[in-house]
């Protein structure tokens, strides 16, 4: 499954729309992606499972990259 995260680079960032990242991992639940990220020091935001023509539609935007953890 393909998930798209939505993450502040630091856990002591507060959340502000304008600063969010967003990046795309391969897994087989969030907790599993959420276990990926525990060695950095995100302030995750929001984990969405993409399926569907959601995924296809991100799969066409330029910004579409797995994440390598």
């Amino acid at each position: 499954m393909i998930y798209k995260v939505y993450y502040q680079e630091t856990a002591l960032q507060i959340p502000v729309r304008e600063n969010t990242k967003s990046m795309y991992i391969e897994a087989d639940s969030e907790r599993a992606v959420r276990a990926k990220l525990k060695k950095h020091d995100y302030s995750i935001e929001y984990i969405q499972l993409l399926e569907g023509e959601h995924l296809e539609h991100e799969q066409n935007s330029p910004d579409f990259e797995f994440v390598k953890e």
